[in-house]
Formats: structure tokens, C-alpha cells, sequence
């Protein structure tokens, strides 16, 4: 699945790519991919419509129309490409938003997972995806005690927190390893047993962990990539994710695979030993 520094790379390429064109015809070809409002009326509504803007919030791509937001997630294997309006549709192009100058940005989404909201421009922090999502990386909100106040009550290992986007939105499975590897926390550790130390490390990598998985366009694992033919390059500086017996880049310990809340969950056993 996109995590936030592949979401905010997508939004990044998009911005480049489809700023002012303007929306001429919308072609819904799998409707449950439309949340709200109901597929006519999302149809109708966007004809006319101008893209001027995109934003994020957590792993939500956000449209700045003339009228409203349209709000996209990626789920686990959505992607978005431009191409000629002639261009022969394939198979898993479910949303084609064609424009005025003759070109389409297709939403290709081989899981069909993704979602899409239409709302108008004063219903942002109402809409419900948005409503639900905890703080930014780098909100100046984010600290210890923040953290410790929503932590107090999980009797659930920290790997599974870290997951939770109503508390840091966009952490993902992948940077959840890489982020608790640096900050030497073992991912079984029960969060409110967590120092001000610890809290503290996890705030810190947890920003600078998705800082440079954005300088290097994301991660690619199996079939992420941000425009068609370009992937992530942070794959290749990952600590433990997907490092299954392999040794540790900092003790030669060997790495471990795990399952924590259905999760695969790689980390290294002395660098980050569970604590008593």
C-alpha cells in the first residue's frame, strides 16, 4: 500500500502534470469506487470543473477544484497516469476524467480498493476519511505527550499503534519498521510502557524516516510507482523491512520476520531487544 511518502510523491507528479486543465467528461467504469456523492452526480458535478491545486492529508490525495475537493486514496494498489484521450483504455483504467485540451488522467486500480469523495469546499474537516485522521509527522501537536495521552490505553504491541491513523496519519507498514528499528524499540513493546525517551525517538525518526523516503520518490516494493515507468528508490536504504535473514546493518545480527496484528513486522533482535 502507498504510505505518506509515496502519496505525497504521486501528489507531487500530479501537480506537475494536471494543474489548469480543465474537466470535460468523467467516465465512472467501476462505481464502488465513488464513496460520495452518488456516480451521476459525481459525473455531473466535475464537467466544467478546473484542477488549480493538490494537498494530502495522511495518505489522501486531495483535488482543489473551482467548486469543491475531490479526495482519492490509493488503497493498496492505486496509480494515476496521464495519457492522450485516444489512448486505448485498459483493462483496470476505472476513473477517466477526460479534459478539454484532449488528454485523460486515468485512475488505474488493479484491486479495485480505492476510494473517492466529492465534497464542496466547506466540508473538508467534516468529510469523514479527513475527520477521522490523527496528526501530521510534522504538526507542531506532535510530541511526547501527545503521544503518551493516546498510547495510555493500547494493550497492543507498538508496531500495531504506529498503524493507527487516527493518532500519526500516513505511517504505513513499511516505514513502521524502519521507524521503531532507529529508535531501537522492540515492535511487541506495549506503548504506554514507552519512556519520554523513547517517545521522543519515535517523533524524531518517524520525520526523518518519511523526509527521505520523499527525497527518494518512496519505496517500491511489488507494484508502487509514482508516474508510469518511474519507481522509489528508498527500497534500497531500508534498515529491516523485507530483510528477512539477512544480517542487521548495524549489529550482523540476523534479521527476524514476525506477524504482529496480520502484519508481517521485521526487526533486529539485539538492536532492538524487548525490555523486562
Amino acid at each position: 500500500m502507498p504510505e505518506l511518502p509515496e502519496v505525497e510523491t504521486v501528489k507531487e507528479t500530479l501537480k506537475r502534470k494536471v494543474i489548469g486543465k480543465k474537466i470535460n467528461r468523467v467516465i465512472v467504469r467501476y462505481p464502488n469506487i465513488v464513496e460520495e456523492p452518488s456516480v451521476d452526480e459525481f459525473k455531473n458535478l466535475l464537467v466544467g470543473q478546473t484542477i488549480n491545486d493538490f494537498s494530502r492529508r495522511g495518505k489522501w490525495i486531495i483535488f482543489h477544484l473551482d467548486n469543491y475537493y475531490l479526495l482519492s486514496h490509493l488503497r493498496m494498489e492505486g496509480k494515476y497516469f496521464l495519457k492522450n484521450i485516444d489512448d486505448e483504455i485498459t483493462k483496470h483504467q476505472y476513473i477517466i476524467f477526460e479534459f478539454t485540451d484532449n488528454t485523460s488522467l486515468r485512475y488505474q486500480d488493479v484491486r479495485k480498493f480505492g476510494k473517492m469523495y466529492l465534497i464542496t469546499k466547506d466540508k473538508l474537516e467534516e468529510c469523514k476519511p479527513i475527520k477521522e485522521l490523527g496528526l501530521e509527522p510534522w504538526s507542531k501537536d506532535l510530541s511526547s505527550s501527545y503521544l503518551k495521552e493516546k498510547y495510555l490505553d493500547k494493550k497492543i504491541p507498538i508496531k500495531s499503534v504506529l498503524l493507527d491513523q487516527s493518532i500519526i496519519t500516513g505511517i504505513g507498514n513499511i516505514y513502521a519498521d524502519e521507524i521503531l528499528f532507529l529508535s531501537k524499540i522492540n515492535p511487541y513493546k506495549i506503548p504506554k510502557e514507552l519512556s519520554n525517551t523513547e517517545l521522543n525517538n519515535i517523533i524524531k525518526n518517524t520525520k526523518e524516516v518519511l523526509e527521505e523516503a520523499i527525497k527518494k520518490g518512496g519505496t517500491t516494493i511489488r507494484s508502487y510507482t509514482s508516474d508510469e515507468g518511474i519507481t522509489g528508490m528508498f527500497q534500497n536504504d531500508l534498515y529491516v523491512h523485507q530483510r528477512e535473514g539477512e544480517k542487521c546493518r548495524i549489529c550482523n545480527s540476523i534479521i527476524i520476520k514476525d506477524k504482529i496484528g496480520g502484519r508481517g513486522t521485521y526487526y533486529c533482535p539485539k538492536c532492538q531487544k524487548l525490555s523486562k
